[in-house]
């Protein structure tokens, strides 16, 4: 009979914490028991988009029933500075100059949260406004400075081959940004301790940042700061870098009070106050021949930065890593612009600047097949990387793991694309109004951080004398289910139950200098790290058997539950107690890096990624052409995530991603006024996917063949990021809806979001144009 453990790799276990988020029994920062005497924070945020301090009243704010005290910059006792890069150009507190609407100008400490937010709203700034630029094309008109060093990527001469191809076209794209809306807003619990110390328990995808900020802003070393985490509502990105201000501004107060101090922004204040994904605004001029087969692309990718520099630089680089997609472009010219705005400083969002880089790809395949009247599928796989030749990416690492055919070419017959859009023609040909789109895209993603320093994790795996196994990492748990793949890792490394693995919440006290949980390698990194930590116990335990049962090392072995030592069988726990009183050290600390990996920015070479994930999405659509409405019909998806750890968890993942970027490409539109005032700042005015705007009819599979040809943690492949991207069949499809209503003569040039009103203007701009 083949026994096996109940929850190891590659089994669809449920989310660790799944009946506790539906019951109510999780419990985030907001839940923690705080301290007896506890303080609220509420921040003052400036009521103008740039403008000089002149002066700055606070003292109905001091004098505000339960206020403690009101905290500006000269409170900071270390450095007034939150900045992910080192470039100093992120304040905590505004100190002579407004940078943004919204931007945090003070703080008020009360010993209510009512009475901190009252309060804040009493103070009276005396501001000199000054001339604002909010859109990224009028940032670039009026010569606004990049916040950090653009990037270019070049193979070969763009002009000559520009010039020299059969066919050529220009055109421009705006993509736009979107907000994380996470369930859970930005949150720090600060707790004073001894002498310099201060423990942090914040919201964040990057403890370790949160750590070192906090000690910069404190002027103390890191040592004097822990930040802990258990898990978070949400973060999406939004709380790699910008947790940092919460945090340091709770734990000033809580040092200079002698009390705990907690902040939590309303949801309207964390909207205005904190950055999103980046905007783009792409020109691209591509050359191809009579196939539809690019011969050359130049692209131009500016973008909405905001202020300061956050993560805008690694976040267009990697928009430009994207820009090829699947496709193979034997020349090209890419260079971003992280333009400058006078906006909060826009930062990591799930994908990076990689889906602002692929819908470019996408929209220059959709220009050729309307030039060429080809299907747009005809022509994408006409461009796919192959081998040989067709096989080098604009930075010049080599693809050698395609299986962009084998993914699409399977799709495309489950999902019945060909019969569906003959369908789709025929159906526009005999409607007028209602108009129908059909579309498939794929992606190739690149898994690592471009920040190659990040590309590490540690791991912390103590076995306790009854056989109870306690797991600890520096990746930090969002609901994505990071903390239950690696609790089956280590659990399959032990040969015993999921359930005697127990996940503990990431804290900067038992693993040090962890990296963000980002960029897709959550499990990749922190499954290997804990693996490490494990294979080190397993080696004492195993040469614990050989001296104590003078056996062989080859025959002992872990099995389910059970230590085989020759030709005896102990349950886990009694051989674990007989290490414990065989003085066996049964703890270690695992690290893991990721190999082969290196890039050179300077040259625009290298190898960044230590390999791709595969994807491709079929979706079919309505639209009203008399109201620019629609519904998704149909979508069918195809995700390769490698060896798959736990199918359950990653089939969520891509269903969320998916629903997720098809917010991002249709109904979620941040929209500021002439002011500089965000207007679309709370459930209200800003739309997010509900229930109803979900896909009638949604088949996701994972393509169960597929194994990581990398040695990565049992051969499986991240799955965060690469999905998200699968949404861009939605606006294609829409797309060839509204292009119907010109027969298919001209590419739609749908800007993102492709809200209906979009889609509408589209619909009366080709008719227009066919009259």
């Amino acid at each position: 009979m083949d026994v096996k453990i109940r929850g190891g790799v590659h089994a669809p276990e449920k989310h660790d914490s799944a009946e506790k988020h539906v019951t109510g029994r999780a419990d985030y920062a907001d839940d923690i028991a705080a301290p007896e005497g506890t303080l609220h924070a509420a921040l003052g945020l400036s009521t103008v988009a740039r403008g000089r301090i002149k002066g700055l009243d606070l003292s109905d704010a001091k004098t505000f029933p339960g206020v403690v005290g009101v905290l500006t910059a000269r409170d900071i006792p270390g450095v007034n500075d939150v900045s992910s890069t080192g470039r100093h150009d992120d304040p905590v507190f505004a100190e002579d100059e407004i940078s943004f609407h919204g931007q945090p100008v003070f703080a008020v400490i009360a010993e209510t949260r009512e009475a901190a937010r009252r309060a804040a709203k009493m103070a009276r700034m005396d501001v000199e406004e000054l001339p604002h630029v909010i859109d990224v094309a009028d940032a670039r008109d009026a010569g606004y400075p990049n916040v950090t060093e653009p990037l270019t990527l070049q193979r070969g001469e763009v002009g000559p081959a520009l010039d020299a191809a059969p066919h050529r076209l220009k055109g421009t794209m705006r993509v736009g940004g979107q907000d994380h809306f996470y369930l859970e807003s930005h949150i720090a619990l600060a707790i004073p301790g001894e002498d310099d110390e201060v423990t942090v328990v914040s919201s964040t995808q990057h403890p370790s940042e949160v750590q070192h900020m906090v000690a910069h802003v404190l002027g103390v070393p890191s040592n004097a700061v822990t930040v802990t985490v258990r898990r978070m509502g949400g973060g999406f990105g939004g709380k790699e870098t910008q947790s940092s201000l919460f945090a340091a501004v709770a734990a000033v107060a809580a040092k200079k009070y002698g009390r705990a101090v907690k902040l939590r922004p309303d949801r309207d204040e964390d909207m205005v106050a904190t950055g999103k994904r980046h905007d783009f605004l792409i020109d691209y001029d591509v050359g191809f021949d009579d196939d539809g087969r690019v011969l050359a692309v130049s692209g131009d990718f500016a973008a909405r930065c905001g202020f300061s520099a956050d993560l805008s630089g690694p976040v267009t680089d990697r928009a430009l890593f994207h820009a090829d997609n699947a496709y193979y472009y034997p020349t090209v010219r890419l260079t971003s612009r992280p333009l400058k705005t006078d906006t909060v400083s826009n930062t990591a969002f799930r994908g990076f600047g990689g889906p602002q880089g692929v819908i470019a790809a996408e929209r220059i395949m959709e220009e050729i097949s309307y030039a060429l009247g080809k299907d747009p599928l005809e022509v994408r796989k006409a461009n796919f990387y192959g081998v040989g030749e067709r096989d080098v990416t604009p930075y010049h690492q080599t693809v050698a793991d395609s299986i962009l055919e084998r993914i699409v070419g399977e799709l495309e017959d489950d999902a019945d694309y060909a019969a569906r859009r003959e369908a789709v023609l025929a159906h526009n040909a005999g409607h007028r109004i209602l108009k129908k789109g059909i579309a498939l895209t794929p992606v190739k993603f690149g898994i690592s951080f471009t920040a190659t320093w990040f590309n590490q994790a540690g791991a912390l795996v103590h076995v306790y004398n009854d056989g109870s196994i306690h797991l600890n990492h520096g990746g930090t748990e969002m609901g994505q289910g990071l903390f239950v793949k690696v609790a089956q890792v280590v659990a399959d490394c032990f040969q015993v139950d999921l359930d005697r693995v127990k996940i503990t919440g990431t804290t900067t006290a038992k693993v040090p200098n962890t990296s963000a949980t980002a960029a897709s390698s959550g499990t990749d990194l922190n499954a290997m790290a804990a693996k490490a930590a494990a294979e080190e116990i397993k080696e004492r335990l195993v040469a614990f058997a050989v001296e104590s049962f003078d056996v062989p090392a080859d025959q002992v072995a872990f099995e389910p539950n059970t230590v085989r030592v020759g030709n005896t069988r102990f349950p886990f726990p009694e051989f674990i107690k007989k290490a414990y009183l065989g003085r066996v050290h049964l703890s270690a600390a695992g690290f893991y890096k990721t190999p082969d990996i290196h890039w050179d920015r300077a040259a625009g070479k290298g190898r960044p990624f230590y390999y791709f994930a595969y994807g491709a999405a079929v979706s079919e659509v309505s639209v009203d052409t008399l109201t620019g409405e629609y519904r998704v019909d149909r979508v069918d998806i195809l995700h390769d995530v490698g060896r798959s750890l736990n199918p359950a968890i990653d089939r969520g993942q891509v269903e969320g991603a998916f629903i997720q970027g098809m917010g991002w490409l249709t109904t979620e539109e941040l929209w500021w006024d002439d002011k500089g005032r965000l207007r679309t700042h709370a459930p209200s005015t800003y739309k997010i996917p509900l229930a109803s705007d979900r896909p009638r009819v949604f088949n996701v599979r994972l393509a169960e063949w597929s194994e990581n040809r990398e040695p990565t943690i049992r051969r499986s492949k991240a799955v965060g990021e690469p999905p998200f991207m699968l949404a861009i069949s939605v606006l294609e499809a829409l797309s060839m809806a509204v292009a119907s209503t010109a027969g298919y003569r001209v590419c739609p040039r749908l800007d993102a979001p492709a809200t209906p009103e979009r889609v509408l203007m589209a619909i009366e701009r080709l008719r227009g144009a066919k009259k």
